[in-house]
């Protein structure tokens, strides 16, 4: 067994060597799977810190990832598209400068996660959760019933957006933007964390009453934890939007929170890197079993029950022999 630190480290060397081989042997997909999984990753990290280190479990981070992408899809189409929608009151300039629409989609992320957690935060249990499973779904609905960004049809982008001095055509150059940000998020999230509030955020995880008991207010410290979350995810939203150069309605169902949740569950719980764990195993069994049998979630379903049976860390904590923590 290896120490966490020196899993983490592999783990990253990893992501980086799948794309560069690809290049090698002329494989160009393999590069595109290491950017889904870097931006998988990263919708994974967002949730892991609601969901792990502050005990709300959430299923309804779909709202976020999509509202990222609708907001990355919105902004080029109004960039490309010079003549007013019909029935769009407000006139949007639009733009396809990845500087401009990372900070409005984690703002917007952020926001829409603050009005969110006001409301359900006020719950708890299975309350929360069917919470933020149907304000998710009355996006979901929403987007499908938006003729003007393309409804259930989905709004194509038709190009990547620019980032200053590179060329994001490049798959390889797109994966480091990526992979970049998954960088950054992994150690914003570790210094929130380790931070006084992050101490209190995990406090209020595992005793809520004795944490209010000496004077910190849980429901403030969720409600940031859960902004915060919500600007990461939706950082990713926008980033997977702009890799496929297409946003659909898709992004923000149930499905879509299910797939985030089991990435964290499947990497380990509470586990920095464990997201990015489980956005690598999640997309090597959907592309390889993927490509033997239409039933590929089934094999993902056994192995989940594994994992919640008999590893409660996730892949992280079962290489490194450290339990789940309480």
């Amino acid at each position: 067994m290896i120490s966490e630190v020196r899993l983490n480290q592999t783990l990253v060397l990893l992501l980086v060597a799948v794309p560069l081989f690809g290049l090698i042997v002329d494989q160009p997909y393999l590069v595109t799977l290491a950017t889904r999984v870097a931006i998988l990753g990263m919708a994974g990290v967002g949730l892991n810190l609601a969901l792990g280190y502050g005990g709300l479990v959430s299923f309804g981070h779909a709202a976020y990832f999509g509202a990222g992408g609708y907001v990355a899809g919105i902004l080029a189409h109004h960039a490309l598209n010079v003549e007013p929608i019909a029935d769009w009151p407000i006139l949007i300039s639009g733009t396809t400068e990845m500087l401009i629409i990372w900070p409005l989609a984690m703002l917007f992320g952020a926001a829409l996660a603050v009005a969110i957690g006001a409301l359900s935060l006020r719950t708890s249990g299975v309350y929360f959760i069917m919470i933020t499973l149907a304000f998710a779904q009355m996006l979901f609905y929403f987007a499908i019933s938006w003729p003007s960004y393309g409804g259930e049809d989905g709004l194509p982008i038709y190009v990547r957006n620019r980032f200053p001095g590179l060329n994001t055509f490049d798959p390889l150059t797109f994966f480091c933007i990526c992979l970049a940000l998954l960088m950054l998020v992994l150690w914003v999230t570790s210094r929130v964390v380790g931070s006084r509030f992050g101490l209190a955020l995990q406090a209020a995880r595992q005793n809520a009453e004795r944490t209010t008991s000496v004077g910190i207010d849980i429901f403030r410290i969720r409600l940031t934890a859960f902004a915060l979350s919500g600007a990461m995810t939706a950082l990713a939203g926008a980033l997977y939007a702009d890799l496929n150069r297409f946003v659909s309605p898709s992004m923000l169902s149930w499905h879509t929170s299910g797939e985030i949740m089991i990435l964290v569950i499947l990497g380990g719980v509470t586990r920095l890197y464990g997201p990015v764990a489980g956005a690598g195993c999640f997309v090597l069994l959907e592309q390889f079993l993927g490509g033997l049998t239409e039933h590929w979630q089934f094999w993902l379903g056994l192995m989940l029950v594994g994992v919640v049976l008999f590893a409660k860390g996730g892949i992280v904590g079962l290489l490194t022999r450290r339990p789940a923590d309480a």
